[in-house]
């Protein structure tokens, strides 16, 4: 049955689209713009809300297979819905990690199973994510999945990641880099600065970032492959990058909100939820991350949403493991703190959450184009909501949000013109 969502303020970046206006959608497919509901049609009102592309978040992990206490396909994708998101890819640090086309196959399986978003497969860069050996990427792509990573365990070896690039390029797929040069990280719980050495927390410098992002870089100029630097959170980091587009190298990078909005100065709580890889940066490194993400330098928000369970944040700080959940505040985070405060607009936040994600990962989606899949995602951006653990539809709730009041939350989902939220 065809779906006419009017009365909506609609925002597409793709098409330089930011009016009142009607959208109808008719077998999942966009159809037409500005016309009266048919007679037979489903209509949404969305009177004072803003209608934009599906949101596609490019950095999530959702554990399963192998560590389903955190999370599993299921529950992340229903996160992921209530978040915004139409769209997530997956990244490979599961157990087994997805280094073969059956966990390809399987995690394409059970996402169709659950029946909420669509989820595209990162496939691992090397064997059992070591570092070592390259995984059989060519086999991999031609599984389904859209870009490789080793996230979470960083490729230190410059001439495998050469190779992986140069692999890459064969297939027009971007290779995403975990930036961190391990042995200056090895045993550091917090960003290494003022803050650590008052608490006497062993700190992780932003020359482990900074250093791998260049290497990466000139692999990247050197082959002509296409690399996308993950969670960007040093001063340095956007500083190269920045250079790197300016010489015309293939280049895109992310930032998450936390790197955007949070502190190393939370971290003196000595709450779990405040630890994370890379970790919470001092207010110059958020500054130069947010005028990266201002002047073009980083392409994407995307959560890195990093789900674990209760009784694991529960531990020592030195003993917690890195990582937080993002996929329902990342969208309300990024209104708050950027939007309302009047440090970016709509059209660029979301050309940062859908148009661009879209792009760099080159599947059919980020737009509201005629003929284009109705993955639609309608937005109240005066809808103010706190933050709860109780709210959360994440297996685990570790977020560092969590008590904040937030404001704009997604309140309507569509994908292939079927409500799912």
């Amino acid at each position: 049955m065809p779906l006419s969502i009017i009365n909506g303020h609609i925002i597409d970046p793709s098409q330089q689209i930011d009016q009142i206006c009607n959208l109808r959608v008719h077998e999942g497919k966009i159809v037409a713009f500005d016309v009266p509901p048919g007679n037979d049609d489903v209509v949404f009102d969305a009177a004072d809300k803003i209608v934009v592309p599906g949101l596609i978040d490019m950095h999530v992990h959702l554990r399963e297979p192998g560590r389903e206490e955190d999370e599993t396909i299921e529950t992340g994708t229903k996160a992921a819905i209530h978040g915004g998101f139409t769209s997530i890819a997956c990244c490979p640090n599961t157990v087994p990690p997805i280094d073969s086309q059956a966990i390809v196959e399987f995690i394409q399986q059970q996402a169709a199973r659950s029946k909420n978003c669509n989820v595209y497969v990162i496939c691992c860069i090397s064997k059992n994510r070591e570092g070592k050996e390259l995984a059989e990427l060519g086999q991999l792509f031609k599984a389904g999945a859209v870009a490789c990573s080793d996230d979470g365990s960083p490729v230190e070896d410059a001439e495998l990641t050469r190779r992986a690039l140069e692999y890459c390029l064969m297939f027009d797929k971007p290779l995403l880099s975990h930036p961190e040069i391990t042995s200056l990280t090895k045993g550091g719980i917090m960003h290494e600065g003022m803050v650590s050495l008052l608490l006497g927390l062993r700190g992780m410098p932003v020359a482990a970032e900074d250093v791998m992002v260049a290497q990466d870089i000139t692999l990247a100029e050197i082959t002509g492959g296409r690399l996308h630097v993950m969670h960007v959170s040093t001063e340095g980091a956007v500083s190269a990058i920045r250079r790197a587009k300016q010489r015309g190298i293939r280049v895109t990078a992310e930032v998450t909100p936390h790197h955007l909005t949070l502190t190393d100065e939370m971290l003196k709580s000595f709450d779990s939820n405040f630890k994370m890889s890379p970790p919470l940066r001092s207010r110059e490194h958020v500054d130069a991350c947010i005028e990266g993400l201002r002047d073009g330098t980083i392409d994407v928000i995307a959560s890195d949403h990093a789900p674990h369970a209760a009784e694991k944040k529960m531990r020592e700080l030195d003993q917690a493991p890195f990582g937080i959940i993002g996929l329902e505040t990342t969208l309300s985070v990024i209104i708050t703190k950027l939007i309302r405060t009047g440090i970016m607009n709509w059209t660029t936040v979301i050309e940062k959450m859908s148009l661009n994600p879209a792009k760099i990962l080159n599947i059919p989606k980020g737009t509201l184009q005629i003929g284009a899949d109705a993955d639609i995602t309608i937005i109240d951006p005066n809808l103010n909501w706190i933050a709860k653990a109780a709210g959360f539809h994440s297996k685990s709730k570790n977020s560092p949000y969590l008590g904040w009041e937030l404001f704009g939350k997604a309140v309507a989902v569509f994908i292939a013109g079927q409500r799912r939220l």
